[in-house]
């Protein structure tokens, strides 16, 4: 376990490497002493330090939703960051590149929340009826530290969010059966990858559920209003400046967004 001390220093270092777009070395390797709940307050201080430059929190994502990516990080369950305000982009958004270290994109369908919701005990019904909106969106993952990363780094870094787009149609939850959407990404014409939403834990709505009862477990909640990223259902795709990309859900409508 670290101390508070090194906890605070951690996620300055991860703030500071946010700002110069220069990445750090693992938080693992400088505190080789850490722990999930050490990251997780670390991703707690390194968002105490851009609320207090004026950011706020708009939701929150979930990663480590396939049961692959859990294997590859040694992990048995999800793992959640928050979404910042200064970081949501819409359909047809023209973004810089050089915002991020090394970004790539991942296909996610968003839950804007109809009213609050905490655990424990929520389950993939309680956030359907909570849910007000189901729209598209990408997720822009970057990680500000130095590779191999441990699932720790990963944690501490705000779980490797970058920024978020949404765009296409908005649907009402019982609109469409959610686990059958499907999309493709394409990039520069190309498509690069498909799937559909049922590959995240079954069911998009299951993840949410996770969140929610870990929420609770340290005084949080899911707030009415707030977006939350429901994890990926394709691979990341990487992007550098001068890629144009077209994410098709086919009836829920489509993303398209230029980096610059």
């Amino acid at each position: 376990m670290l101390t508070d001390d090194e906890r605070r220093a951690a996620a300055q270092s991860l703030l500071t490497a946010e700002e110069s777009r220069v990445p750090i070395p693992q938080l693992s390797r400088t505190y080789p002493q850490i722990e999930i709940e050490d990251a997780y307050r670390i991703q707690d201080f390194w968002a105490e330090g851009r609320i207090a430059k004026g950011a706020r929190v708009a939701g929150h994502k979930i990663g480590l939703t396939s049961r692959a990516m859990q294997m590859a990080s040694k992990m048995t369950e999800p793992d959640y960051g928050r979404i910042l305000d200064d970081a949501l982009f819409n359909d047809g958004a023209q973004i810089r590149a050089d915002l991020f270290i090394k970004p790539r994109l991942e296909v996610e369908l968003a839950f804007i929340m109809g009213e609050d919701l905490q655990g424990p005990n929520v389950r993939i019904y309680d956030v359907m009826r909570a849910t007000e909106f189901i729209v598209p969106a990408l997720e822009i993952i970057d990680y500000r530290t130095e590779v191999p990363r441990a699932i720790t780094d990963t944690i501490a870094d705000n779980a490797a969010f970058g920024a978020i787009v949404v765009g296409g149609r908005v649907i009402r939850p019982m609109d469409v059966d959610i686990r059958w959407i499907g999309a493709t990404l394409a990039k520069n014409g190309i498509i690069e990858e498909s799937g559909v939403s049922a590959a995240v834990m079954g069911h998009p709505a299951a993840g949410i559920a996770w969140l929610v009862n870990k929420l609770h477990a340290v005084g949080g909640k899911l707030e009415k209003g707030q977006i939350v990223l429901a994890g990926s259902f394709t691979r990341p795709v990487d992007i550098t400046a001068g890629d144009v990309i077209h994410a098709d859900y086919g009836p829920v409508g489509a993303i398209g967004v230029a980096f610059v």
